[in-house]
């Protein structure tokens, strides 16, 4: 049986993967934090104005942009990491991506998205994090 926050992260990425790439902010706590690391605008956003802000400057720069989950692992009580790919195009370039290596790390307290952290890079993700990069196939989404 998935945990409460295995559950809530499942749900955001469905949300993700219809399109809405603001749903994140839906449950993200008034002082969340928004970390990137790497991509094309590495930074770090805290505070729910700033991070929606920043979604929504992101996210206009795409169309078409979809996120997709490959793998979730839940770390323990608070942290669940989701192995990502994403494909989209630049808005005004016109420049195509296909983004394999994404991983978002979820810090979650009573229900709400305190931090979320993209790595750009897996193996990146996986060192500060102290994981093997195996995966587990059982947390593959159906």
């Amino acid at each position: 049986m998935a945990s409460a926050n295995l559950a809530l992260v499942r749900s955001i990425f469905a949300a993700l993967e219809r399109g809405d790439l603001l749903a994140v902010l839906d449950w993200t706590d008034p002082e969340g934090e928004l970390v990137m690391l790497g991509g094309p605008e590495p930074g770090v956003w805290k505070g729910r104005a700033e991070v929606e802000l920043f979604a929504r400057g992101f996210t206009s720069a795409w169309e078409e942009l979809r996120i997709e989950a490959d793998e979730y692992r839940e770390l323990d009580g608070e942290r669940v990491l989701v192995f990502t790919h994403a494909d989209g195009r630049g808005q005004a370039s016109g420049v195509e991506i296909g983004h394999k290596g994404g991983v978002h790390l979820f810090e979650i307290r009573e229900g709400k998205v305190m931090r979320l952290v993209f790595y750009w890079d897996r193996e990146h993700a996986l060192a500060d994090l102290g994981l093997a990069p195996e995966t587990d196939e059982t947390n593959r989404p159906d």
